[in-house]
């Protein structure tokens, strides 16, 4: 794993790409790692990819320390969800560059950000089917609550790639660009989200997710609460104080 923080964006690379950077438990356990220590250095937002050609083709089949025996339930628990969960709960925004194949758990990972560009060339593969298992990560949730059942179906029994353009139609993603773009537009994004009201954003995240499960009556007491939180901030009363000097804000996170 590759870490820099710059102008409050911690960039954060996956760094097997000998491997296709297929994911190991130590792999999976130093991405929350990063993730987490992204917070503490103060980042506004992560930009999360891959080296080499590939973002992350899944577990490493070949490398694995565990046996056949082995329960594999035990490494969603231990270490697969718990990326999972950091992901989801991260009190800042992610920005995902799909540099190229994201395959079984790299799925879910690839889905764990905001906003997710992918470079055209790139593909998504829910491949646990084709080895006798189920997806995880979290890629059941985030392609039926994107995609929708029947895209998801299609995509978890059958095991067949996606291209960028279909992922993007399916709305799994929301921009793909030419290869040769996909970093710059990941970082421009990244610095745009890093110059935002971070509170603000990280509740954004939270009020999404929950909105996906909840009713109307449970967002709208959601809003609320969130919305006295942010009403409490600097970077609200900047904001206020910007719109009414007609002048660019200036947040600090804060």
């Amino acid at each position: 794993m590759r870490y820099e923080l710059d102008h409050g964006v911690a960039t954060l690379r996956l760094n097997r790409p000998d491997r296709l950077n297929a994911v190991t438990f130590e792999m999976l356990d130093l991405i929350r790692a990063s993730l987490l220590r992204a917070v503490r250095d103060g980042a506004r937002a992560v930009l999360l990819t891959g080296e080499g050609r590939a973002f992350c083709s899944g577990a490493d089949l070949a490398g694995r320390s565990d046996g056949p025996e082995t329960d594999p339930a035990d490494s969603l628990e231990y270490h697969y969800n718990p990326l999972a969960e950091t992901l989801s709960k991260l009190p800042i925004p992610i920005v995902t560059a799909i540099n190229g194949p994201a395959a079984g758990a790299g799925v879910g990972i690839a889905l764990g950000g905001d906003i997710i560009v992918m470079a055209k060339s790139a593909y998504l593969l829910l491949a646990f089917s084709n080895i006798g298992l189920v997806p995880d990560c979290g890629a059941t949730w985030l392609v039926a609550k994107s995609a929708g059942r029947a895209k998801a179906l299609e995509m978890a029994l059958l095991g067949d790639k996606m291209s960028a353009d279909d992922a993007l139609n399916a709305g799994l993603v929301a921009r793909v660009v030419e290869d040769d773009a996909l970093l710059p537009t990941a970082q421009a994004l990244a610095q745009r989200l890093a110059a935002k009201p971070t509170i603000a954003l990280g509740l954004i995240r939270a009020q999404i997710k929950g909105a996906l499960n909840n009713t109307l009556s449970e967002t709208l007491s959601v809003e609320a609460s969130h919305q006295r939180i942010a009403g409490r901030t600097a970077d609200f009363r900047e904001g206020v104080a910007a719109f009414l000097q007609k002048r660019a804000p200036e947040f600090k996170g804060r």
